[in-house]
C-alpha cells in the first residue's frame, strides 16, 4: 500500500506559482475575455430586459439571487468587458459584498467533469469535506467549523429551493443531486447567511440547472472508463421564435461497477438516473407589468451496493480495497420526486416578485448489517486483538463459523419516507433615499416536511461467503413519524453611498415540531422561535481594492423528537478580509471567527451511533472555531489565443471546545477544554491551472487535506480517532475535433495514493483509487 506523502507537493507547485502572479493591465481592456469568466450564466426565467429596466430576478425563492437578463448589466454596473451577467448577494455584485460569496461556474464544472460533489466544493476556501464511498453519493460538507456529518449544519438548495429530503425534521442530507447536470455552485458565507435557512451557523449552498436557451439546442456527453464506469448526459432544448415559450429536458445516467473487493466477488458499485423538465412560459408586459411562469419537474432513482463496514486497521493496511463478506446483502435503493412552479413579476425597473410551490418526495430504503447481536463492530475493528474482539473479528472475516446467538449478524433495512413541501416569496426593491442607493430584499417560505422512519433486523451467520438466517423472528428497533411546521421571514438592506456599502437585516424562524414514537405511543411537540441580525460593511479602495467586516447570529434549530434539555445550536460569526479584484483576476483573504455558545450534533448511523441514540441530538457546549482563507482566480490571455485559468484555495481552521462535558454522541465522548472538534481539517489547499490554445485545453489540479479527528481530543490522534493526510493530483484533457464535437479525458488520483477518507461508522474506508475516464461531448 502506498501512503500520500507530502514529499510530493514540490513537484507541482510551480504549476500553482502562476496563479499568484497579478494580472496583465494590458489585458483588462482585452475584448476577448472567455465569455464564462467570473459569471455564471444566466437563469432560464430572465425575461428579454426593456431599456434601462432593471435586471430581472433569478428562481431563488427563499434565497434570491440577482441576475441581470439579456446580456444587459445590473442597474448600477459599470460596463464590463467581462459576460455582463453577473451573481449579486442581496444585490450587491459578489466582488463588493460585505462577506464571502464564491461562484463555481460552468465552465470550471466542464474542465474536469467531476461528477463527485466533494471534489467540485473543494476549490471554495471554507468548506471541508469528508470522504465515504469514494463517490461522493451522500457528500459530508462543513464550512468553518459545522460538522460535517451529511451536510446536516448548511442550508442545501436547488434553483434557490431546499432539496434535503426534510431540512427540519431530519437535517442528514442523504440525496444530494448529481453535479454533472448543474450549470453553476453558487457558496455563501458570512452576513448573506441570514436570508438563507433554516442553518445558519456555517452557509449555504445553491445549485443552479440548466437554463432554457433560445431556440433548439441539443447536448449529448458520453463517457467511459475504469470499474465499468459510465455516463450519459442529455440535454435537448427549443423555444418558439418569439422567446415566449420554452422548454427543456435533461436526463442522466451514472453507474460502476466500484473499486472495492467483495469477498466472494460481487458488486459493490452504483447506478444513478436523474430527469429532469423545465416549462417556461412569458406572459409579456401590461402596464408596465412583466409575467412569466416556469414549471419545473424531475424524478431521481439509486441502486447501490453501499455499506457502513469498513476494515480493520491490518486489513486496510494489506488490502486497502477489501469488503468483508458481512456486507454482502448490503444495498441502498431511493426514488424521488420534485415538483417546483414559479410565477415572476417585474413592476418596472425597480421591484421584483418572485414565488415558487414547490413538493419533493424521497422513498429510500437501505438494507445493511449494523453489528453483531452481542458486539458492536467500531469495537471489534478498532481492537481486533483484544481476547473478546478476536472471536467476533475472526467470525467476521469469514475465519470461523459463529457457534452462538450472540455471534450472529443483525441485517435489516432502515426505510424512510420524506416529504417536504412550501411556498416562499421574495420580493426585491431598488429605491434611492437622495445619494444613497438601496437594494432592499423581503422574503418569506411556510415550509412543511416530515420522515417517517421503519428500521427493522434479522439475524443472519456468515457461512462461507454466503449469508443464511438464522431462524430468530424479526426485531422492529424503530417505528416513528416526526415533522415540522415552519415559517420564515427575512429582510435585508443593502444601501451604498459613494464607496461604502453597508448591509443589514435580519430572520425569523418559528417552528413547530411533533413527533409520534408508533412502538412506545409517546407523543411530543415543541416550538422554536429566533431572531437571527446580521450586518456587514465593505468599503471599496483605489486600485480595485475593497474592505469588509461582518457579523451574523449562527442557528441550527433541533429536530423534533428531543429531551427537553437539548438547545438550538448557535453562534455568534465575525469575518473580516479585504478583496482585489480587477477584471478577470479575484484574491481574497479572510479571517473568521465563530463563537459557538452550544456546538451540538444530531446522532445518525454514519457517526456510528446505534440503538437508543439514533436521530438524537446531543450539546456539546461552548466552542472556539477560528481561521483564515485565501483566494485566488485568474484567467490570463498571456498571449494571442492562449489563456492561462487557475484558481487556489486555501483554508486553516482551528476548532477547539472551551468547556468540559461528556456526552453519548460517540464523535464527543468524554471532552476536556482545548479538545479538537471533531471532522475539522487544519489545513487544506485547493489549486488548479491549465492551458487553452485554440481548440486544445489541459488542465491539473491538486487537492491536499491534513487529516481529520474523528472523536474529540488533544494532542496527536490516538490510534483509529483521525483520518490519513493525503494529496490527490487530478488532470483533463479535451479537444474540439470540429464545431459541436469535443473528445476528453480526466483523471482522478493520478498518483494513486491510498489513504483513509473516513473511520465512520466501523472501521476504515478508502477514498477512491486512480480513475481514468474518456468521453466525447457533442453540442447542436
Amino acid at each position: 500500500m502506498e501512503i500520500c506523502k507530502l514529499r510530493r507537493l514540490p513537484l507541482i507547485a510551480p504549476l500553482f506559482a502562476v496563479l499568484l502572479a497579478a494580472p496583465d493591465a494590458g489585458a483588462q481592456g482585452s475584448p476577448d475575455v472567455p465569455q464564462d469568466a467570473g459569471q455564471v450564466p444566466p437563469t432560464d426565467a430572465s425575461p428579454p430586459a426593456a431599456p434601462e429596466a432593471a435586471a430581472p430576478v433569478d428562481p431563488s425563492g427563499d434565497a434570491a439571487v440577482e441576475v441581470a437578463a439579456g446580456g444587459t448589466p445590473a442597474a448600477d454596473a459599470e460596463p464590463e468587458l467581462q459576460d455582463p451577467t453577473e451573481v449579486t448577494v442581496v444585490g450587491t455584485r459578489a466582488r463588493e459584498t460585505s462577506g464571502s460569496a464564491h461562484v463555481i461556474r460552468s465552465k470550471q464544472l466542464e474542465r474536469f467533469e467531476y461528477d463527485d460533489p466533494h471534489q467540485v466544493l473543494t476549490s471554495v476556501p471554507g468548506i471541508y469535506v469528508r470522504g465515504e464511498d469514494g463517490f461522493g453519493l451522500r457528500p459530508n460538507i462543513g464550512m468553518r467549523g459545522a460538522i460535517s456529518d451529511r451536510s446536516k449544519k448548511l442550508t442545501l438548495m436547488e434553483d434557490g429551493v431546499l432539496f434535503g429530503p426534510a431540512p427540519y425534521s431530519a437535517p442528514a442530507a442523504y440525496y444530494f443531486p448529481l453535479i454533472t447536470r448543474m450549470s453553476s455552485v453558487r457558496v455563501v458565507k458570512g452576513p448573506s447567511a441570514i436570508v438563507y435557512g433554516p442553518h445558519t451557523v456555517a452557509g449555504a449552498i445553491d445549485l443552479v440547472t440548466a437554463s432554457i436557451p433560445e431556440g433548439p439546442k441539443v447536448m449529448l456527453d458520453l463517457a467511459a472508463g475504469q470499474y465499468f464506469s459510465r455516463k450519459i448526459h442529455l440535454r435537448a432544448s427549443t423555444s418558439d421564435e418569439s422567446g415566449r415559450f420554452g422548454v427543456l429536458v435533461e436526463g442522466v445516467h451514472l453507474g460502476n461497477t466500484g473499486f472495492k473487493d467483495l469477498d466472494g466477488g460481487g458488486d459493490t458499485g452504483f447506478t444513478r438516473n436523474e430527469w429532469m423538465a423545465k416549462g417556461r412560459y412569458d406572459l409579456g408586459t401590461d402596464h408596465g407589468i412583466h409575467q412569466e411562469l416556469e414549471l419545473k419537474v424531475g424524478y431521481s432513482n439509486e441502486v447501490s451496493n453501499e455499506t457502513y463496514l469498513g476494515l480493520s486497521d491490518a486489513d486496510f493496511e494489506a488490502t486497502p480495497y477489501r469488503r468483508y463478506a458481512a456486507s454482502r446483502l448490503d444495498r441502498m435503493e431511493w426514488n424521488r420526486t420534485q415538483i417546483a412552479l414559479t410565477h415572476r413579476l417585474q413592476f418596472g425597473p425597480a421591484v421584483d416578485l418572485t414565488t415558487t410551490a414547490y413538493r419533493n418526495d424521497l422513498h429510500r430504503i437501505w438494507n445493511r448489517v449494523h453489528s453483531f447481536r452481542g458486539a458492536a463492530f467500531s469495537t471489534v475493528l478498532g481492537n481486533p486483538a483484544d481476547p473478546r474482539n478476536a472471536l467476533f473479528y475472526n467470525v467476521l472475516t469469514g475465519s470461523i463459523p459463529a457457534t452462538t446467538s450472540e455471534e450472529s449478524l443483525l441485517i435489516g433495512p432502515n426505510d424512510r419516507t420524506f416529504v417536504s413541501q412550501g411556498v416562499q416569496t421574495t420580493l426585491q426593491w431598488r429605491p434611492r433615499t437622495g445619494p444613497i442607493t438601496h437594494r432592499v430584499e423581503v422574503g418569506t417560505r411556510a415550509h412543511y416536511d416530515s420522515i417517517e422512519r421503519l428500521h427493522e433486523r434479522d439475524g443472519y451467520i456468515l457461512e462461507g461467503d454466503a449469508l443464511v438466517g438464522d431462524g430468530t423472528p424479526t426485531v422492529v428497533e424503530a417505528r416513528n413519524l416526526a415533522s415540522t411546521l415552519a415559517l420564515s421571514m427575512y429582510a435585508v438592506d443593502a444601501a451604498t453611498w459613494g464607496p461604502v456599502t453597508l448591509t443589514a437585516g435580519a430572520r425569523l424562524e418559528s417552528i413547530h415540531g411533533r413527533f409520534e414514537d408508533y412502538l412506545t405511543d409517546v407523543r411530543s411537540g415543541g416550538i422554536q422561535q429566533v431572531v437571527l441580525p446580521g450586518a456587514g460593511l465593505f468599503v471599496a479602495l483605489p486600485h480595485e481594492l475593497g474592505a469588509f467586516v461582518g457579523v451574523h447570529q449562527g442557528f441550527s434549530p433541533i429536530p423534533p423528537g428531543q429531551s427537553d434539555l437539548v438547545k438550538p445550536e448557535k453562534s455568534v460569526n465575525y469575518e473580516a478580509g479585504v478583496r482585489w479584484s480587477p477584471r478577470r483576476f479575484r484574491a481574497e483573504l479572510i479571517g473568521f471567527f465563530n463563537d459557538y455558545s452550544n456546538l451540538a450534533n444530531v446522532c445518525t448511523y454514519s457517526t456510528g451511533c446505534i440503538n437508543d441514540g439514533i436521530d438524537q441530538q446531543f450539546d456539546g457546549g461552548q466552542a472556539d472555531v477560528y481561521g483564515l482563507e485565501a483566494y485566488v482566480e485568474s484567467e490570463q490571455e498571456v498571449a494571442e489565443g492562449i489563456t492561462i485559468p487557475g484558481r487556489l484555495a486555501y483554508t486553516f481552521t482551528r476548532a477547539i471546545f472551551t468547556n468540559d462535558f461528556s456526552s453519548a454522541d460517540p464523535i464527543f465522548g468524554t471532552v476536556f477544554e482545548g479538545d479538537t472538534v471533531p471532522y475539522v481539517p487544519t489545513h487544506q489547499l485547493s489549486a488548479s491551472v491549465g492551458v487553452e490554445v485554440g481548440r486544445i485545453g489541459v488542465n491539473v489540479a491538486g487537492t491536499y487535506v491534513s487529516e481529520m479527528r474523528e472523536i474529540a481530543g488533544a494532542g496527536d490522534p490516538g490510534p483509529g480517532e483521525a483520518t490519513d493526510a493525503y494529496f490527490l493530483l487530478d488532470a483533463s484533457a479535451n479537444v474540439k475535433v470540429f464545431e459541436g464535437l469535443t473528445l476528453y479525458t480526466t483523471g482522478k488520483n493520478l498518483l494513486n495514493s491510498t489513504y483513509i477518507a473516513s473511520r465512520r461508522p466501523f472501521g476504515a474506508r478508502p477514498g477512491a483509487p486512480i480513475w481514468i475516464q474518456v468521453g466525447a461531448k457533442i453540442e447542436l
